[in-house]
């Protein structure tokens, strides 16, 4: 439905609607891969005319959803003004480019939130527009519409997937007590929050160890339709033959990644109950991020104990850290904790998080951060 806005200089009227952009792109969060998240609104005369959003790969961009939403309308759209957090497609691949779709819609003009990175792309559909007479602003809100679709330009540049890693220790830093015992370290809003975390990323990798100690499910609890792909790595194959990973339904899928001829017998029973495994010479944190990759995840979430975390930091498929920090004492200096030896020996050897925030979670302290 239109809605009218109050007279408003135009750089705060650029920055509301594309912030809207993003607000609309968000709704498809964890299911737009190997796509990044878009949205957009059309706008004429302080009224939005249409909205939409890219809901996941094969189905129409975000523009053309808006374009059809405002044509609905009845108006002359050429005045109008087509805001999108991401440069318009100049491509055909699985769609036709939007480009193209806002030439014959007859928008007067659009504003663009960030440059797209895929060569594909970057700086093309821009091109196209300006050639055919629209009038193109670009940069309104960029930082936020790059960081927005920030695994999506890191897949486009490194063909890896952006590699998450999340943890939960106490304040001393702990994961579990001496005997192994780990529930539950931080609050339930803690854990409500690694759910959400979830619901964005498209595979979550895990170890045999945790599959063995922990039997997770690594599911978004319902708080999307969408589960990320689960993902175990084992190197000795020693992996139990009931465990919750293995309990496919048409959402959760899991792929087990095990050295070649490890274990064929449980590889076989883990096919038969259509667990995909993936028996390969080399299963390194590399390699198995390479693979999901080509598989075209933006997103993973590594939730792994400290050795595989640690094997994931020092083969650089980590870029955030996310650390849950709980106002607990366990003590005992062989309980362990969330990252193992990194072969680093002096302090000014330390790894530094670059863009470091802290914020309180229920009773527990979040602490996010890069990996330059």
């Amino acid at each position: 439905m239109a809605t009218e806005q109050n007279q408003q200089p135009i750089a705060l009227q650029h920055d509301r609607y594309m912030q809207r952009c993003i607000e609309l792109a968000q709704q498809a969060r964890g299911q737009t891969a190997p796509n990044p998240m878009v949205g957009s609104v059309i706008v004429k005369n302080g009224v939005i005319l249409g909205e939409g959003f890219h809901p996941k790969a094969g189905e129409p961009h975000a523009e053309i959803y808006a374009i059809r939403d405002a044509q609905k309308t009845g108006l002359d759209l050429r005045d109008a003004t087509l805001y999108v957090n991401l440069e318009p497609c100049n491509h055909y691949g699985r769609t036709p480019p939007c480009s193209e779709a806002i030439i014959q819609a007859g928008i007067g003009k659009v504003v663009i939130g960030a440059i797209d990175a895929n060569p594909l792309v970057s700086g093309t559909g821009c091109d196209r527009l300006r050639a055919a007479g629209v009038r193109v602003t670009t940069g309104v809100l960029e930082e936020k519409c790059l960081q927005l679709n920030e695994a999506f330009f890191y897949r486009i540049k490194t063909n890896l997937p952006f590699g998450i890693f999340k943890y939960a220790m106490t304040l001393d830093g702990k994961i579990a007590t001496t005997t192994g015992h780990s529930y539950w370290i931080t609050s339930k809003e803690s854990r409500q929050m690694v759910h959400d975390l979830r619901v964005g990323c498209d595979a979550i990798i895990t170890g045999g160890n945790t599959v063995r100690l922990d039997n997770p499910r690594l599911t978004t609890h319902g708080l999307s339709q969408h589960s990320p792909l689960r993902v175990v790595i084992s190197q000795s194959g020693d992996l139990p033959e009931t465990a919750n990973l293995w309990e496919i339904t048409d959402t959760e899928k899991t792929l087990v990644f095990m050295v070649r001829d490890r274990n064929p017998a449980l590889t076989q029973k883990l096919r038969d109950r259509h667990v995909e495994v993936l028996e390969l010479v080399d299963i390194s944190p590399e390699i198995v991020m390479q693979e999901l990759g080509k598989r075209g995840c933006n997103t993973v979430l590594w939730e792994c104990g400290g050795r595989l975390g640690a094997s994931a930091i020092k083969a650089k498929m980590v870029q955030k850290i996310y650390a849950f920090i709980a106002p607990k004492l366990i003590g005992g200096f062989a309980a362990p904790s969330p990252i193992d030896d990194l072969g680093l020996n002096l302090m000014t050897n330390a790894i530094n998080l670059s863009r470091p925030q802290l914020q309180q979670i229920g009773q527990d302290f979040l602490i996010t951060g890069y990996i330059n």
